[in-house]
Parts: C-alpha cells; sequence; structure tokens
C-alpha cells in the first residue's frame, strides 16, 4: 500500500503519480535498499529519519491550488460571502423590479455586489498564495525543521472537520525562518511541538515555505 503525501489518497501498488492528484509517490521501502546518499530518500530502517522530496522540478500539478483553498480559512469565508452577495443581488433586482418595492430592492442589490466584489478580491488573493504553495511544492529545496505549535480552529468547520494550523521552524540562507500550513486532514500522531520535519522553501523568497510531506 502506497499512501500519496500530496492528498493522502492510497494506491495498492506503486506507480510513478498519484492518479487523483498527480503528485509523485515515494518509493516503497523495499526500493530504496539499505542505505541513502544525500538528496535521496533516507533508508528505510532509520526510524528517525524525516522523509525527503524527489528532485525537482515535480510533478505537482497547478490543480492542487483549488485543493490547498478548500481548508484556507480567508477562502471559505471569501465563499460565503459570495453566497451571500449572489443571494442579496438577485432578492434586490427582484424587488427593484417590482417598482413599488425599489427602495428596498436598490440598497440590497448594491450591497450584494459589495459582498461579491469583496469575496471575488480575497479569493484572488488567497488563490495566489495557495499558487505559491504549489511553487515550493514542485521547486523548493529540502531542509531539517521542527514544529512550534499545533493548533486546531474550532471557529471554522468544513465537511464536520476543524482545520488544524501547524506553524514551525526552518533554518535557510544563514537565518532562522517561521512559516504554517493548514489542513482539513486528521493529523499524524507524531506531529506535535519539538517534531522533526522536513520544510521545503524558495531560496530567493524563504518567507515561502511549506511542509513535506504536506498535510
Amino acid at each position: 500500500m502506497v499512501t500519496c503525501p500530496w492528498c493522502g489518497t492510497s494506491h495498492t501498488q506503486f506507480q510513478p503519480n498519484c492518479s487523483n492528484c498527480g503528485g509523485p509517490l515515494p518509493v516503497p521501502p523495499a526500493a530504496q535498499g539499505p542505505t541513502s546518499s544525500p538528496g535521496h530518500a533516507p533508508a528505510a530502517h532509520d526510524s528517525n529519519a524525516i522523509p525527503v522530496p524527489p528532485p525537482p522540478p515535480r510533478p505537482v500539478p497547478n490543480s492542487y491550488a483549488w485543493k490547498l483553498l478548500t481548508s484556507d480559512g480567508w477562502a471559505i469565508t471569501a465563499f460565503v460571502f459570495a453566497l451571500l452577495g449572489g443571494i442579496f443581488f438577485v432578492t434586490g433586482g427582484g424587488l427593484t423590479l417590482g417598482i413599488i418595492t425599489a427602495f428596498v430592492g436598490i440598497p440590497m442589490a448594491l450591497l450584494g455586489l459589495l459582498f461579491l466584489g469583496g469575496a471575488i478580491g480575497v479569493g484572488y488573493w488567497r488563490y495566489k498564495e495557495a499558487r505559491k504553495i504549489v511553487d515550493v511544492l514542485q521547486v523548493g529545496v529540502p531542509v531539517e525543521g521542527r514544529v512550534l505549535q499545533v493548533e486546531e480552529n474550532t471557529n471554522v468547520q468544513v465537511n464536520g472537520r476543524n482545520p488544524w494550523t501547524i506553524s514551525y521552524t526552518f533554518p535557510a540562507n544563514g537565518q532562522e525562518h517561521q512559516g504554517s500550513v493548514t489542513t482539513l486532514s486528521f493529523l499524524h500522531p507524531d506531529i506535535e511541538p519539538e517534531t522533526r520535519v522536513c520544510v521545503l522553501y524558495l531560496p530567493q523568497s524563504p518567507e515561502i515555505s511549506t511542509l513535506y510531506p504536506h498535510p
């Protein structure tokens, strides 16, 4: 059984790429051999080893950005406001056509447009941020980091799940940097403060980073 580190899909047999998201699958331990070399996956017998990604460029599909938005609090809020804006605009437009109720319909339609405009702006911003994560998954440099904090956001719920935010720190360009990822997936019990993790970052912009495998 091989589990995709990008989307969590399980495969009964090994294949180079996930059939669901297209991300590269890790080589089974039996195929890695008893030793490891720099830039390759750690040996299977090393229980303290952290996962190492394939060398770049990694075939992570650009559409993976949309999946990241499903666990993004800002994106979820923007979707809700877009839905409300659409309802307000359609209802206000219908009332305006009734002429007699135009004094109610026009403000409602304008409020709907305001909600829609704000939702589109926030949605575009969050999509651009998600695309940065896809970029770092595709070509980011791996480095060892450690988990700082793991928090559950009980104020947001999607499909009965609350998103988790994992904060981490890692060295890059001679300095210590921090980053965070948000996920709706069930976290591995080993993910806790001070846990060693693999971090991917862009050398020219170390503030753009993520964990590997992406939770």
